[in-house]
C-alpha cells in the first residue's frame, strides 16, 4: 500500500513525529514528578496537561500533513502547462529571462503557505537541460522580489512535445523555508505532473514560459487563483 508521505521529506518526516510523540509521553510523566501528589489530581493541572497534549497532537498532525504526497492525475493534453506547485497565484507578468529562455517570458509566481502540499511537479513532458542553484536572502516568499533576491534553484527544461520550447521552474526559499530539495538530474526525462523535489516550510515557485512576439500562448489563471501541482493548467498553447 502506498504511504502518502513524500520521500523528499526525509529525515524530518521521521524525526519530527518521533520527537513530538516522545513529548506526548514524557510531558505527563514530568508533571507527575514535578507537582506534589495532592496537586496532580486537581482540575487545573489536569486541564493544563490536556491542553498541552492537544497542542502536541495538533503539531504531530501538521508535521505529517506538511509532507503529504497526494496522488495526482494530470490532464492528458499536450497543449497545457500545469502548475509546478500547489498554492496561490501571486503575480503574473512578462519579464526578460536571459539566462535560459533568452528573451521575453511569461512569469507566473505561486506562493505556498505552510498548509499547502510542498511537492514540485513537472509542468509537462520535458527533459531536464540544466540545474542551477543560487545563494541568496530569505525574504517573505509572498514578495515578488523573492524570485530575484532569495536562495533559489532553477530547473531548466525543454519540452519533448511540440513546440520544443525551453521552460523554467524556479524553486525559491522564503522567510521560513530554508531547504530546497531537487531530485531531478540533467538529462532526466520528466512526465507531466511527475514530482522532482520540494521546498520545506513555506516557499515560492515560479514558472517561466517563452512569450515573444510569435509565441501563441495563453495564460489561464489570474492573481489570487488557487492551483494544484500537476493538475491545474496555467498556460495553453494556441495553434
Amino acid at each position: 500500500m502506498r504511504i502518502p508521505l513524500t520521500k523528499y521529506g526525509l529525515p524530518q518526516v521521521v524525526i519530527y513525529p518521533l520527537v513530538i510523540l516522545a513529548a506526548v509521553v514524557i510531558y505527563p510523566l514530568l508533571t507527575l514528578w514535578y507537582f506534589p501528589g495532592w496537586a496532580v489530581g486537581t482540575s487545573w493541572v489536569f486541564a493544563t496537561v490536556s491542553a498541552v497534549e492537544l497542542v502536541l497532537l495538533a503539531l504531530l498532525a501538521w508535521s505529517l500533513s506538511f509532507f503529504r504526497d497526494p496522488r495526482r492525475e494530470p490532464p492528458r493534453d499536450d497543449t497545457l502547462l500545469l502548475a509546478p506547485a500547489d498554492g496561490t497565484v501571486r503575480d503574473i507578468e512578462t519579464v526578460d529571462e536571459k539566462d535560459f529562455i533568452g528573451g521575453p517570458a511569461l512569469r507566473i509566481g505561486i506562493f505556498l503557505s505552510v498548509f499547502n502540499v510542498h511537492i514540485n511537479r513537472s509542468p509537462c513532458d520535458v527533459k531536464v537541460e540544466k540545474i542551477a542553484y543560487h545563494r541568496g536572502r530569505f525574504l517573505n516568499a509572498m514578495n515578488p522580489l523573492a524570485g530575484k533576491l532569495n536562495e533559489s534553484n532553477d530547473v531548466a527544461m525543454v519540452r519533448t512535445k511540440q513546440p520544443n520550447d525551453r521552460i523554467l521552474v524556479r524553486q525559491i526559499s522564503g522567510a521560513i523555508a530554508r531547504r530546497i530539495v531537487c531530485a531531478a538530474r540533467v538529462g532526466q526525462p520528466l512526465a507531466a505532473g511527475e514530482p522532482f523535489g520540494m521546498i520545506k516550510f513555506g516557499s515560492r515557485t515560479e514558472l517561466y514560459v517563452p512569450a515573444g512576439k510569435y509565441m501563441n500562448v495563453e495564460c489561464l489563471v489570474q492573481i489570487g487563483d488557487k492551483v494544484k501541482a500537476g493538475v491545474t493548467p496555467l498556460v495553453k498553447y494556441r495553434h
